[in-house]
């Protein structure tokens, strides 16, 4: 058999490699403390599972869900908006519930890319906006974001030719895997930008409700313009630990939502309906819970960023996301950091090329493993460096 020429363009998936490397040495009977995933070790609150066991003994939900998602969810999303950052979105128009915000962000690429198109990509980023723009036959042109540049694009440096082939821009604020947060006036110079160049924005915010120290990310759409060019993808998985159930939205410019829908209606069914109650349950109900997990996480940030830099890591202290993003010591290559971190200290990190050439001479960790766990990886970190001062 043949398979598809598109298939030789995707390297393997970063993090199927980290958990295969780390899958062997766990057979071996080997300890593994994991910085290297961003799935959020704080199970999803109580109140929320209690509405999903209630709606899974409702007949009406073992149907064929809607693509569109339930009136109800949308309006949800419509209304949470609001509350949260003072955007009035059509729940009919400019809401779409997704299976995982991954999903739709991977879809989105079809909708606008043709072969010989260009997407403005984040680098260091998220490998999906690189990969599906790949997948449908486009060209990623790589931002490269720097740490002298707070890790935000300089859109101006993008060349008028690439400029003028670009039908994307991906952004992703607060950022994964920097840590790194935008200010409204970027988001200002980002639509302004793409008006002037035909550009439609996708702006990636998973993260805006894991912060800390009182910061309250905005969101892109708070932008006046935003609607006219951009949809944001967010997600219910960071913000109510709602990883596994695979539950996020776009929301934004009425025509860039129809058209993800109708690529979507014609490869899934939608999210099953027991989750989309449990969804509502979340977005409407009492958000206490998001400030206690993000006292957790803040915790855990303080600890963790104060024992990178004691084993000379320079590590900057996050406003959000669940992230700490560490230049590491002279020497290595981030692969090669990795590497010794997991072979002698059996501690997992992400190394930064992973996330794009510009990546190179960091390590992402994450926050997301529980308080004995993070301690004892602290703990042996430490002891590696100690060792490896001898």
């Amino acid at each position: 058999m043949k398979l598809s020429h598109r298939l030789d363009k995707l390297p393997p998936y970063l993090f199927v490699e980290i958990n295969r490397k780390i899958a062997e040495k766990r057979a071996r009977g080997e300890d593994i403390i994991s910085f290297a995933t961003g799935d959020p070790d704080i199970p999803t609150p109580q109140h929320i599972i209690d509405q999903l066991c209630q709606a899974a003994h409702d007949p009406a939900n073992h149907r064929y869900p809607e693509t569109a998602g339930l009136p109800e969810l949308c309006q949800a999303i419509a209304r949470w908006y609001q509350k949260r950052f003072g955007v009035t979105l059509d729940p009919n128009k400019e809401v779409l519930p997704l299976i995982g915000s991954k999903e739709g962000i991977g879809h989105i690429s079809f909708c606008f890319i043709d072969p010989g198109d260009v997407a403005l990509v984040p680098d260091p980023g998220y490998p999906v906006y690189s990969m599906s723009t790949l997948l449908a036959g486009g060209e990623p042109y790589f931002m490269p974001l720097t740490e002298k540049n707070d890790f935000l694009p300089d859109l101006e440096t993008i060349p008028k030719k690439i400029a003028g082939k670009a039908k994307l821009l991906w952004l992703n604020y607060p950022n994964n895997p920097t840590g790194a947060v935008a200010k409204l006036d970027f988001f200002q110079k980002a639509a302004s930008f793409a008006k002037k160049h035909n550009l439609a924005i996708c702006h990636d915010a998973p993260y805006t409700e894991v912060a800390f120290d009182g910061y309250s990310p905005p969101s892109f759409l708070q932008v006046p313009e935003a609607r006219e060019i951009g949809v944001e993808f967010h997600s219910l998985s960071k913000t109510y630990n709602m990883t596994g159930w695979r539950i996020g939205m776009a929301v934004g410019n009425a025509r860039m939502i129809d058209a993800l829908f109708r690529f979507k209606s014609n490869l899934d069914s939608g999210i099953p309906q027991a989750i989309q109650r449990a969804a509502i349950e979340a977005l409407t109900s009492s958000q206490d819970c998001v400030a206690e997990h993000n006292a957790i996480y803040q915790r855990r940030r303080d600890k963790l960023v104060r024992a990178l830099n004691d084993i000379g890591l320079r590590a900057r202290s996050p406003k959000a996301s669940f992230y700490i993003w560490a230049r590491i010591p002279d020497g290595y290559t981030s692969i090669e950091f990795t590497a010794e971190l997991l072979d002698k200290a059996n501690v997992a990190v992400t190394p930064g090329v992973g996330y794009g050439n510009a990546g190179e001479g960091y390590a992402r960790l994450s926050l997301t493993l529980p308080d004995d766990r993070l301690d004892e990886g602290i703990s042996r970190l430490l002891n590696w460096n100690r060792t490896k001062r001898k």
